[in-house]
């Protein structure tokens, strides 16, 4: 195992969208959504109206396939597919549903891929009872990856030998710009599924280079779903990038 514990989030990190919206969106229920959100919280709100598109004659099979439809770069597979392979402990901290998270997951065909999901969390506290059990199995590197406020909060929980992956351009990368001082992790913001796999499988390599920095051999790992082997890259023209994110105004 590399050792390294990677976490996701899920809405317009893994997919390219909120997957309640896209919900929503798909059946019609946009409006009404936002019509009665003022009085009503969010998530008890969207099981609300799950229960109204059952009532109108939707069936499990439709949400399915409408879930099925939800964009997300194939890019963002590999690179999900490449930190498993690596030995990574793969998991997603995350405010979706759990029903919408494990259904576009198992049609990738990467739900395998993750030990756990938790949705619906305190972010903070979680990242604190993961952090607990890693120093318990002698894990220590961790590399978070998120796009929205509420993933500040678990940013501010990691090390300095962790990473943070703020989504270019969404509101993290504009709290991690501000803050930057507040943030003892080594920032690597990406823009897509592209950046995204580019940047992760870098560090994960980078970490396992370093781990085996007396093994003058370059081992290959094997990738699932007919990705084949890649080597572990060169790692010694590295360059950290900086801390703080430039953020487009």
């Amino acid at each position: 195992m590399a050792g390294i514990v990677v976490v996701f989030d899920f809405d317009s990190t893994i997919i390219e969208c909120d997957s309640d919206n896209w919900v929503l969106d798909e059946t019609g229920f946009t409006e009404k959504f936002y019509e009665l959100l003022p009085t009503t919280l969010w998530n008890p709100l969207m099981d609300r109206m799950m229960g109204e598109l059952h009532s109108e004659g939707k069936t499990i099979e439709e949400i399915v396939e409408i879930l099925k439809r939800t964009p997300l770069n194939p890019r963002i597979v590999h690179a999900i597919e490449a930190a498993y392979s690596l030995g990574c402990d793969l998991k997603i901290v995350s405010d979706a549903n759990m029903f919408f998270i494990e259904t576009i997951l198992k049609h990738h065909g990467v739900r395998n891929c993750f030990s756990e999901i938790i949705a619906n969390p305190s972010y903070g506290v979680i990242i604190e009872r993961i952090q607990n059990l890693l120093s318990t199995e002698g894990k220590k590197k961790f590399i978070y990856l998120g796009d929205g406020n509420g993933d500040f909060c678990p940013s501010l929980k990691l090390k300095e030998s962790d990473y943070l992956m703020p989504r270019k351009d969404f509101p993290l990368s504009d709290l991690v710009s501000k803050d930057s001082n507040k943030i003892k992790a080594e920032v690597h913001g990406w823009k897509d599924g592209e950046e995204l796999e580019n940047v992760l499988v870098h560090i994960i390599n980078k970490e396992i280079e370093g781990n085996k920095i007396n093994n003058n051999s370059t081992p290959k790992i094997s990738i699932d779903c007919k990705l084949g082997s890649i080597p572990i890259m060169d790692t010694t023209t590295y360059q950290p990038l900086p801390k703080a994110l430039p953020v487009r105004h």
